[in-house]
């Protein structure tokens, strides 16, 4: 549902390169959340002896390159990824968190999945070597990553027809900085964990408080402040005294602030109803004429592509989508004739610096055929220039020049604006082409897919408009 978060795991005052990764491994691999260590999946490694491997890998990598980072290496990655309660079983979990591992490091890197199954929602830990299998580069952390991990963790997610959060709040770790340590979480370290684990399931303040109580939680409402006791500990905590972002007020905000992208709604009133829900829904349910024709012409990566790119760019309904369409549309034409004015300018001060060099090397020759009283042997005699002044003075006319002529320089610098101007619409087309394909085809995919009968021509249009531009281009 969610990939919260990506950890580095790297050597500490307390902790040597082989137990770091050790611990942590440990932890995750524990048989009584993994349900005796059926639910571990390894790639390019044995999970038994992983955290060996890693370190051999390590000094194969030291070896073969010559580097080394000393207290600041970085020796694994460490990604934890929920779902729902409920709403898969433990092997499909484990399965999607292989497929976000491999996903993720693109099939270079050994990582161990392994699934808990202790809580009240089922959860991934993914740890995947910093070091790549050939043992000659590493992993290279990058602005982002989380939310790359989060994009291919919901289309994944998506894929399988389980629930996607929009706007997942990112965890603040409390949870996972213990890992590889000696200590545990403190009583609300773990309340926090809990709460940010259970805010994106929940609508009210209320149903957060239920959800906390099916996970084991002990929920007072006897004073000003709700105080919770998380399982496996006695003395209960204030809300706030959690910290400002976990007072009663702080939470009811985030929570207003927090969708899930779910499976329901009416799929007969399209112009009002939550278009997500609709696409989610019909994912989930594989049923109707429509998924039936998608079936034929697409597939369920496609429609989970949909899905992402409309939740991504904020767009909820079928009418947001058409109205987004137009607009975009609407802009690309202005676009387009903002570039065919500046083309237009551009070939006009390339046409009038032309017939300025032209009418001022020819000027003496023009002048002298004037004072000749336009005798007719000097013509003869210096007819080709005689001709250029005259199309140049006639070029001036046309386009009202009266007096002094622009310099050379003047128009240069013109020429210079208007081409930097130019580059940067030019930019801006392509940025606009590749939206308005993409909104063209989640529109045509949403119609497909939820059998909306509609009037496809303003994307059509688009569509024309986009190609008929590139073929002029």
């Amino acid at each position: 549902m969610a990939a919260t978060w990506l950890k580095p795991l790297k050597v500490t005052k307390t902790k040597t390169n082989s137990t770091v990764v050790a611990n942590v491994i440990d932890y995750v691999e524990n048989p009584e959340k993994t349900d005796n260590g059926r639910l571990i999946t390894s790639y390019g490694c044995d999970n038994r002896t992983a955290d060996d491997e890693f370190m051999i890998a390590k000094k194969e990598y030291e070896h073969i390159t010559g580097r080394s980072q000393g207290r600041h290496n970085i020796l694994a990655y460490h990604i934890r990824q929920a779902f729902k309660p409920g709403e898969v079983s433990p092997e499909e979990a484990n399965e999607i968190g292989r497929q976000l591992a491999f996903s993720f490091t693109k099939g270079k890197h050994a990582f161990v999945v392994a699934t808990h199954i202790d809580r009240g929602h089922i959860h991934n830990h993914i740890i995947f070597n910093s070091t790549t299998l050939d043992n000659e580069r590493k992993f290279k952390n990058f602005w982002g990553s989380s939310k790359a991990i989060r994009r291919i963790s919901d289309l994944l997610c998506a894929e399988h027809g389980l629930f996607v959060i929009e706007n997942p709040k990112p965890s603040r770790g409390s949870y996972g900085d213990w890992l590889g340590e000696d200590k545990k979480p403190t009583h609300k370290e773990d309340l926090r964990w809990l709460i940010d684990e259970a805010a994106p399931y929940a609508a009210t303040f209320e149903d957060l408080l239920e959800t906390l109580r099916e996970r084991g939680c002990a929920v007072s409402l006897k004073r000003k402040q709700p105080s919770l006791t998380a399982p496996g500990w006695k003395k209960p905590s204030r809300l706030n005294s959690l910290g400002n972002d976990y007072t009663e007020a702080a939470i009811r905000s985030r929570l207003g602030k927090v969708k899930i992208i779910t499976g329901g709604g009416d799929s007969g009133t399209h112009t009002h109803v939550s278009l997500l829900v609709d696409i989610q829904a019909k994912i989930r349910s594989g049923k109707g004429e429509g998924y039936t024709q998608w079936a034929k012409d697409f597939n369920l990566k496609q429609a989970a592509k949909t899905l992402i790119f409309l939740q991504e760019n904020g767009i909820d309904s079928y009418d947001d989508l058409k109205k987004k369409a137009r607009a975009v549309a609407d802009e690309f034409d202005s676009l387009n004739d903002k570039i065919k004015t500046a083309d237009d300018k551009l070939k006009d001060i390339t046409e009038l610096q032309k017939q300025i060099g032209a009418y001022g090397k020819t000027r003496a020759v023009y002048s002298a055929y004037q004072k000749s009283g336009w005798d007719r042997d000097y013509y003869d005699a210096n007819a080709a220039d005689i001709i250029l002044h005259r199309a140049a003075k006639k070029h001036f006319d046309a386009k009202g020049f009266k007096g002094k002529l622009p310099s050379i320089n003047q128009l240069k610098q013109e020429y210079a604006a208007l081409a930097a101007e130019k580059k940067k619409l030019w930019g801006d087309y392509h940025r606009l082409k590749d939206v308005s394909r993409e909104l063209s085809v989640a529109k045509n995919n949403a119609e497909i897919l939820l059998d909306i009968k509609q009037d496809n021509r303003n994307s059509n249009n688009l569509r024309a408009t986009a190609n008929r531009n590139t073929h002029e281009r």
